[in-house]
């Protein structure tokens, strides 16, 4: 059966399941936001979110820093006729992000719960892409067979963790912990002991 990620799909795993608990959220966002602006020396200005659902990141980032620029995409065409004019929310698939460059480097690249859900091939083609949008530090919430996470399973790949840290470092990102990655640019000026 093939996945639909349409109004059900977002109450049962965002509302009723408890996954996108509002606290829960604020927190991921205070984390970003804050490890973005330590590294960058200065609060983050821009903000891509890459599969970012109903962009629900919007809000509290908008609540952090009200003059933040927020862009988001996801595959969900649900979720871009529901909030797209209100939250600055546009379709592409992930795979688009191969040749999609919609905006400059950004201070927050966001792609939270999603790279665990795509085929090897999709991922491939998609995350150089988001190693050239990210200008300052990225959220990269991704989950590994090693871990215990609950929720969705319906189509979830069973990849070991190293799978994603060799591309990622790969690309030149460097490991800030928290799912957390400095972007290439942004890398060199970290500490020793500030990556992984």
């Amino acid at each position: 059966m093939e996945k639909r990620y349409d109004q059900e799909y977002f109450d049962r795993w965002y509302r009723r399941g408890g996954i996108g608990d509002r606290a829960r959220l604020a927190r991921k966002v205070a984390l970003a936001v804050a490890a973005a602006e330590y590294h960058l020396e200065r609060p983050i200005k821009t903000v891509l979110d890459i599969g970012a659902g109903e962009a629900a990141w919007r809000a509290p980032l908008l609540k952090l820093r009200p003059g933040v620029q927020y862009l988001a995409f996801d595959s969900s065409e649900y979720a871009v006729a529901r909030y797209g004019r209100s939250r600055n929310l546009h379709f592409a698939r992930f795979g688009d992000f191969e040749h999609l460059r919609p905006t400059a480097p950004v201070d927050l690249l966001i792609c939270s719960d999603v790279l665990h859900y795509l085929s090897a091939r999709e991922l491939d083609r998609g995350l150089p892409g988001l190693a050239e949008l990210c200008g300052g530090m990225a959220f990269l919430e991704t989950f590994a067979r090693e871990d215990r996470a609950v929720g969705d399973e319906h189509d979830f790949q069973q990849r070991p963790a190293s799978f994603y840290r060799k591309r990622f470092e790969a690309l030149g990102f460097a490991q800030a912990g928290s799912h957390l990655w400095l972007s290439p640019a942004l890398k060199e000026r970290a500490t020793a002991l500030e990556i992984a």
